[in-house]
């Protein structure tokens, strides 16, 4: 499924990606192509796409082409989603620990469109972390 989204090619084009773009969310999928978890939440983003499109926009970037941006983001799992609105990076608490980004696959596409809404809803009205509609931590599994 992701040959059917768009690319980006280099860190210009990641950096005017995040930079031009006023109303929107911003998701950047960080990972490679071949990758099964990232295969997996390529499917999942490619489903919502359409049903994003009036709040937010989604891209692709291969971390082996663009390696710009893997130590300041910390991009060392094989796939990883993060939220930028406005020109600023949107962190999202997910119960984890770690707020800057989603590095597991999501397969399940109404959990994708509701975790990008609370990033918009939160991110338009100026909050620079918003807590996710469900919490992911693993101390509730039994």
């Amino acid at each position: 499924m992701s040959y059917f989204m768009t690319h980006l090619p280099s860190g210009w084009h990641v950096d005017q990606a995040i930079e031009v773009e006023e109303d929107r969310v911003v998701c950047i999928r960080f990972g490679h192509d071949w990758d099964p978890n990232c295969m997996v939440m390529d499917e999942t983003l490619y489903g919502v796409q359409g049903k994003l499109q009036n709040f937010a926009v989604i891209y692709l970037v291969d971390i082996t082409k663009v390696p710009d941006f893997n130590k300041m983001y910390e991009l060392y799992d094989p796939c990883t989603l993060m939220f930028f609105y406005r020109n600023k990076h949107i962190m999202i608490d997910l119960g984890t620990g770690n707020n800057n980004k989603i590095n597991w696959a999501i397969s399940d596409k109404q959990e994708m469109i509701d975790i990008v809404e609370t990033v918009y809803r939160g991110a338009s009205k100026g909050r620079g972390l918003v807590v996710a509609p469900k919490d992911y931590s693993t101390r509730h599994k039994y």
